[in-house]
């Protein structure tokens, strides 16, 4: 099963982006979604940034995520 996980930006390197989800870094390809910045979050799946979202829906979800025992 494939999930897509919201994500925060920690940095940014031209197209691509280190985000973090639980303290844990990864690499993801930023070139599919606009207007990013460090600190925003996106949603990641299979390396790539998807989605943009503004940070209280992504808090959320990542709180669900928990509760469900997905992360």
């Amino acid at each position: 099963m494939c999930l897509a996980v919201p994500m925060k930006i920690i940095e940014i390197n031209g197209d691509e982006g280190t985000v973090e989800i639980e303290n844990v870094r990864y690499k993801a390809d930023l070139r599919l979604v606009e207007d990013v910045k460090k600190g925003d979050y996106v949603i990641v799946h299979a390396g790539f940034a998807i989605k943009k979202l503004d940070a209280k829906e992504a808090k959320e979800t990542l709180k669900l995520m928990r509760e469900a025992e997905m992360i």
